[in-house]
């Protein structure tokens, strides 16, 4: 007899706010794509990119995110530790995207860190 794993909890708030976060990663990437003018490049900033190919970066990982949030919502455990290494990416590309558009980059960089910690908090019922 074998037991499915229901998702409950913080895997669940995890598992949308992956998705919400990915679908946003992805409109960041297109808006890059399409219209690049629409982002502000800094001068002197540490981190220099081309806009369009952060954008085709952007559109990739939040495609990735958006696949390990609905893979999570099946309470599998490598989507655990495959949603923790994506939202880690998704926060480290986030903080790069900082200089082009500060208070979008800031938010889904907060998202990226409570997916993080609800995946690693994780569901703290016992499974019997």
């Amino acid at each position: 007899m074998t037991k499915s794993r229901s998702v409950t909890g913080w895997t669940r708030f995890a598992a949308v706010l992956l998705v919400f976060g990915g679908a946003m990663t992805i409109l960041a990437g297109i808006s890059a794509i399409f219209d690049d003018s629409i982002f502000v490049t800094t001068r002197h900033y540490l981190f220099s990119f081309d806009v369009i190919g952060w954008g085709w970066a952007h559109l990739i990982l939040g495609i990735v995110i958006v696949l390990a949030g609905l893979s999570l919502f099946k309470g599998a455990t490598w989507a655990r530790i495959v949603a923790v290494v994506l939202a880690g990416l998704g926060a480290v590309a986030n903080f790069l995207w900082i200089p082009h558009y500060p208070l979008w980059a800031l938010t889904l960089l907060a998202i990226d860190v409570v997916i993080i910690w609800a995946l690693c908090v994780g569901d703290r019922r016992a499974h019997t």
